[in-house]
């Protein structure tokens, strides 16, 4: 079924459940490579934020910009931007550079989606791409876990025998809401060891490093 006004294709009934097939697939597949395999390990939500925002953004490029011919030189353009953006200015955040990417990303759609692509199908394009967005945004990474490397002296507790009297220790002496740690570099010379630990909090602390010491020390 089609659906003309003004000689401009607004609906395409196959195309589009073709479109919407085929982005639920790939969803399901970056959801079960990024939330299930990578996430459950590293923990890194900036990274999970931003694996399936490209994943999203990617995937919605090629699909509807299958049929266009991009000549040699816009093509090199887009990659120049990134080179530009990358090695000429001040390093930006992963997250940062992930909307910059969606931003671009879209207006090339937007701009180059010739009449095969229906009316609809571009607007759900975008609402796609801003629905999953918003729901990574303010509906499912609502908290932020941040890190904090600490050099912890009390290296009886670093057993993990003693897991939980380590949490619970580090949870008292910063005041911090810790729900895990990994333990790294020992040195027993100096009876010290380092300690990444874990928590969750609204703001990003710029303090990655901090050392713990009895008062008596």
């Amino acid at each position: 079924m089609d659906l003309s006004l003004l000689n401009e294709n607004v609906l395409d009934a196959d195309g589009l459940i073709h479109l919407l097939i085929r982005f639920a697939f790939n969803l399901a597949v970056a959801l079960v490579l990024v939330r299930v395999l990578y996430y459950q390990k590293a923990r890194r939500k900036d990274y999970l934020f931003t694996f399936l925002l490209i994943s999203t953004i990617v995937f919605l490029l090629c699909i509807l910009l299958e049929s266009v011919n991009l000549q040699l030189g816009f093509a090199l353009g887009l990659f120049a931007i990134f080179g530009i953006i990358r090695y000429r200015t001040t390093q930006i955040p992963i997250k940062e550079m992930t909307y910059l990417f969606i931003t671009i990303g879209v207006s090339v759609i937007n701009a180059l989606s010739g009449e095969n692509v229906s009316t609809a199908e571009l607007v759900i394009t975008n609402l796609l791409v801003i629905g999953v967005t918003f729901a990574l945004e303010r509906v499912w990474l609502l908290k932020h876990e941040s890190s904090k490397l600490v050099v912890y002296e009390k290296i009886e507790l670093i057993t993990p025998d003693n897991y939980d009297s380590m949490i619970s220790d580090l949870k008292e002496r910063t005041g911090l809401n810790i729900h895990r740690a990994e333990v790294g570099k020992v040195n027993f010379l100096r009876d010290t060891a380092d300690v990444i630990i874990y928590y969750y909090n609204n703001e990003v602390s710029n303090v990655t490093e901090m050392e713990i010491r009895d008062d008596d020390d």
